[in-house]
């Protein structure tokens, strides 16, 4: 058996205490998913995780691949999909299974902090003083309080108990460095072709993964021994090509998909084009603003992305060619705004550090708010924490360069696109390590009276302080929250809470094409439709081709008679999506009670091309052709 995988055998085992903290982070994330069940939020009715578990319910009924390059990573839903076969449709599980792997991060936490901060050499004094015994456990101390403090932040809490892959990345992520770190020889080719494989797998979840391959060329470069120096560097290379091999392997589901089924020469997902056109443009501000022609939402996002891309082309695009319009137009924004972007990457490694929290699915403050998740510790306290932490142990613990090292590299892989409170959530277990080991290294000072360095510690956590919570001024950023809670609050039926967001969302920003639509949305459903015209039109001022507010303006029309008026707002919004099957069937309904039925029978033969065994589609074309045949000479 080779060693990364006794090493992961070791991890459950090995130490006592990794009983206690991983049975006491399940009990609490089992608590807070017991709670969670009392809430509206378990199933996923929206956003990203209405994406994953609508994907995922797809494969459950048989569509496995739609021969198109991925759009959307895939190992998720395909989980999900495999959970869903096993135990039934519903999230409890897959949720349940989070919280055990929370309580493996927490594991690895701790595990961490013994391997990086245990002394060479403790005091062996028969009666030793209370600061010896200190630094005799202080690797078990700061491991034990990093994984109290993973317990209680409540980031994690949220998003260990939401149908989204951000856990089992967290949970991959530290395992992978736990295991390059708890070798005290470089990976032997078994090893490098394990990490390859391992980082393969996990990149068809979530890609930034791949950002760990140059710590693990890292260790096999720098962890060879002495004794093999002169051979080293042919086994050094054939290390490193069956780690790169080993990603290849660990991936291969996904691009045998998109090379031999997709016959499209994509490696993962061709989603990373508008990424990082979200990320690298004239109106990004380091998060996930969206340009023009986009909208917020996950699935939309994505929708939008790929009509975009083909109504400029004038031609259907396959995925790659989509993801490379993307991708063509951040590198030209790049390459003519040089200076402007440099100042976006600045811009973007503040965020990343800040303490604002944007959360772009707004679960945290949702399940806050209705006393889902516990009390606990938000990204500023850790991270102002952490800076100083992280200054003041890489120098006497070499192995917290390792761990700096892999925050840098996480940090890094989120330049090329945007910050969120999920994305810089892989890095929070490393953070809590280097806070504990500075607050240690304060009151040791302390407490040996090394008033000089209690002083540094102190002015390196006051200028962190100013760094992470430097003011985020944009009305915007200061909106989502408002607007998240408003929507979720509408999709629930509750209408009082809906409107008290969306109002304070809109007074953030009234000029908010999506804020608008939300509203008309509002108004919609107390069957206020003169309010509801209102925003819809707003709407459309802001951004003319929102496609939602043609849509629902043509709904309006149709239960209002209006027949022409109706058919052409469904003829703007198809224009805006042309796959958009119920799209179609409205447009022919409109042209149907127009008496035109030659046009509806065209409109409504696109939308069966879409959905062919669509009922409601299949009675349309029964009326069609009846009334056909009644005006038939």
């Amino acid at each position: 058996m080779f060693y990364p995988v006794k090493s992961v055998l070791r991890l459950g085992h090995s130490l006592r205490p990794a009983h206690y903290i991983f049975a006491g982070v399940f009990f609490l994330r089992v608590l807070v998913l017991t709670r969670l069940t009392l809430s509206p939020f378990l199933l996923p009715l929206r956003g990203d995780m209405h994406f994953y578990d609508d994907w995922a319910q797809r494969i459950l009924n048989g569509q496995f691949t739609d021969h198109l390059a991925f759009y959307g990573l895939p190992l998720y839903p395909y989980l999900l999909a495999l959970i869903y076969k096993l135990t039934g449709y519903g999230p409890f599980l897959p949720v349940l299974i989070q919280a055990a792997l929370e309580g493996g991060t927490a594991v690895i936490i701790y595990r961490l902090g013994v391997l990086t901060f245990s002394p060479k050499d403790p005091p062996k004094e028969a009666a030793p003083t209370l600061v010896q015994v200190v630094q005799r456990n202080r690797g078990a101390i700061v491991g034990g309080t990093a994984a109290l403090g993973w317990a209680f932040f409540m980031p994690a809490q949220a998003y260990a108990v939401i149908v989204m892959p951000t856990i089992w990345f967290v949970f991959m992520f530290w395992l992978l460095l736990w295991l390059v770190l708890r070798g005290k020889e470089a990976p032997g080719w078994a090893g490098s072709l394990f990490y390859g494989v391992a980082i393969g797998f996990t990149a068809m979840g979530v890609a930034t993964i791949l950002f760990l391959v140059p710590l693990v060329v890292a260790a096999i470069l720098l962890k060879t021994p002495r004794s093999r120096l002169r051979q080293r560097w042919m086994g050094q290379l054939a290390a490193i090509l069956l780690l790169l091999g080993g990603i290849g392997l660990g991936a291969s589901p996904c691009w045998i998909h998109n090379y031999f089924i997709a016959k499209d020469p994509v490696f993962l997902s061709a989603h990373s084009g508008v990424n990082f056109w979200i990320g690298n443009n004239p109106f990004a501000t380091g998060y996930p603003r969206f340009p023009p022609g986009l909208h917020a939402g996950q699935e939309v996002m994505l929708n939008d992305s790929i009509n975009v891309a083909e109504k400029a082309a004038g031609r259907p695009l396959k995925r790659s060619e989509v993801s490379a319009y993307w991708s063509a137009k951040a590198k030209d924004y790049i390459r003519n705004h040089f200076g402007d972007w440099l100042r976006l990457l600045a811009t973007k490694i503040g965020n990343f550090w800040n303490a604002f929290q944007y959360d772009d699915l707004s679960m945290i403050t949702a399940l806050r708010e209705h006393r889902v998740i516990l009390p606990g510790f938000g990204f500023g306290l850790i991270a102002a924490l952490a800076l100083p932490g992280l200054v003041i142990a890489v120098v006497p613990f070499p192995m917290a360069r390792w761990i700096a090292g892999a925050i840098a590299l996480h940090m890094t892989s989120l330049l090329s696109v945007f910050v969120t409170e999920r994305y810089r959530l892989a890095v929070v277990p490393g953070l809590f390590l280097l806070g504990a080991a500075g607050v240690m290294y304060f009151w040791e000072a302390g407490m040996l009276k090394k008033y000089g360095q209690a002083g540094l510690y102190l002015l390196l956590l006051v200028l962190a302080t100013l760094f992470v919570s430097s003011p985020k001024r944009d009305p915007s950023l200061w909106a989502l929250d408002s607007y998240n809670s408003g929507w979720q609050a509408l999709e629930s039926n509750d209408f009082v809470t809906a409107e008290r967001k969306l109002n304070v969302a809109y007074a953030y920003v009234p000029e908010n094409a999506e804020t608008n639509f939300a509203l008309g949305n509002l108004h919609l459903m107390r069957n206020e439709r003169d309010a509801a015209k209102s925003f819809y039109r707003a709407t459309l001022n802001l951004d003319a081709s929102h496609e939602g507010a043609y849509n629902n303006l043509g709904i309006l029309a149709l239960q209002e008679e209006r027949w022409e008026l109706a058919a052409k707002f469904f003829s703007k919004a198809l224009q805006q999506d042309p796959r958009e099957a119920k799209t179609y069937y409205l447009l022919g309904q409109a042209y149907f009670n127009a008496r035109d039925l030659d046009k509806a029978s065209v409109a409504l033969m696109q939308a069966l091309k879409l959905r062919p065994a669509q009922a409601e589609f299949l009675a349309l074309r029964e009326k069609i052709e009846h009334a056909k045949s009644e005006t038939a000479p």
